[in-house]
């Protein structure tokens, strides 16, 4: 089950996710625990290793939107973008992706190759939405459609900036 494309409509904000350059993206929920990610074994096996429960996460982003419940940790969207919007998140802070919601990153995480994740566990994370270029190059290398490009969510953002 790709990206809900209705995500916005379909889902509430539950959190932000803060760069400390004064950026940030809108966390929604709620999460899925019957997404790709519940079913591929690396993913699973990862959790174990960790000893760290298996819990829905939902959407990262609003204009640039992973789905971290559908994200299985390929790392082809970090590869395929031009202008690095993502990096793995542990690479800056190692904690359970739950507790991503209402943080602030840095922004100085691996965000060059696939490789730099820290295990399944790890989420691409959009922490540079703004930069954006609407290639859409993560779009269609993503293997589970998990991400969701759409300039026209700019404006939901910006709506959304205004209540929250």
């Amino acid at each position: 089950m790709p990206i809900d494309p209705e995500f916005p409509k379909n889902h509430k904000i539950i959190g932000k996710h803060k760069n400390a350059d004064g950026r940030f993206h809108f966390v929604w929920g709620p999460g899925r625990t019957d997404a790709e990610s519940s079913e591929n074994a690396d993913v699973q096996d990862a959790y174990k290793q960790r000893n760290e429960e298996y819990v829905g996460l939902g959407v990262h982003g609003t204009f640039v939107a992973l789905d971290w419940d559908s994200c299985i940790a390929d790392g082809a969207c970090i590869e395929a973008c031009p202008v690095q919007v993502y990096q793995w998140y542990r690479s800056e802070q190692d904690v359970p992706a739950i507790e991503m919601t209402n943080t602030t990153s840095e922004g100085i995480g691996e965000d060059r190759n696939r490789e730099g994740r820290k295990d399944y566990t790890d989420k691409s994370d959009p922490i540079r939405e703004r930069d954006c270029i609407w290639c859409m190059a993560c779009v269609t290398v993503c293997p589970t459609n998990s991400i969701k490009v759409d300039e026209a969510n700019l404006t939901i953002h910006d709506e959304m900036s205004k209540k929250f």
